[in-house]
């Protein structure tokens, strides 16, 4: 089964995924891992998108869906993929409905992590990260055992400078105007399950898998 997962920055998509791959053995793949990987390959497709990277500029969309097509085409992808960060338009998304099919490894369901405007705010303000292991923390849900160092290397947190308000609502906003029309895509063609992310992690992942049970 191939999955995606979508939902606002904040919704927990990160933590959810690590989850599903590990319990269904499947692929997990972010866009962000993607780039670095074809880039250290040095693919034909990632040595594309590193010319416009190295120019400060963005990737076309030709590139990143070229890019997504060889990605799932890779053999850990067999049994089966969990795609997240991508597609974020309309355009992507019609495209990787084109490909996707041509290599007959189409999307079967989307995970639609759902919460409400101020639990966001609340998650992303309230973020903090170690700067040297890369562990997440929360000044109200998943305090360090000493405020303000990390339990892992006794590095002291950092916010990241995007974990603000204001730049929250930055992309919040474009989520609205790019993503959402996405999910409505796929809503159209009967594929998406809406999650109620709005509760404590061990509760979303018990709805998470008796969707993805009921699915198969």
């Amino acid at each position: 089964m191939n999955y995606l997962i979508m939902g606002p920055a904040g919704s927990g998509k990160g933590t959810m995924s690590k989850e599903i791959v590990n319990k269904l053995n499947i692929a997990y793949i972010s866009t962000g891992d993607m780039f670095r990987e074809a880039l250290s390959k040095q693919t034909p497709v990632g040595m594309e998108a590193k010319e416009y990277m190295d120019q400060g500029k963005l990737v076309p969309d030709d590139v990143t869906n070229r890019m997504v097509k060889e990605r799932i085409s890779q053999g850990d992808c067999l049994n089966g993929y969990l795609l997240d960060g991508f597609p974020r338009s309309i355009a992507q998304v019609e495209a990787f409905d084109v490909m996707s099919k041509e290599i007959n490894r189409p999307i079967d369901l989307v995970l639609n992590l759902d919460v409400n405007h101020d639990e966001l705010v609340k998650r992303i303000t309230g973020r903090r990260l170690c700067p040297t292991c890369g562990a997440i923390y929360h000044i109200d849900t998943r305090k360090p055992k000493v405020e303000g160092i990390c339990d892992l290397d006794q590095t002291p947190l950092i916010q990241r400078d995007d974990d603000t308000e204001e730049k929250f609502e930055v992309r919040h906003q474009a989520y609205l105007e790019t993503t959402l029309p996405v999910i409505e895509f796929y809503r159209s063609k009967g594929l998406v399950r809406d999650i109620n992310a709005d509760q404590p992690i061990e509760l979303v992942l018990e709805d998470i898998f008796k969707v993805l049970e009921a699915s198969k």
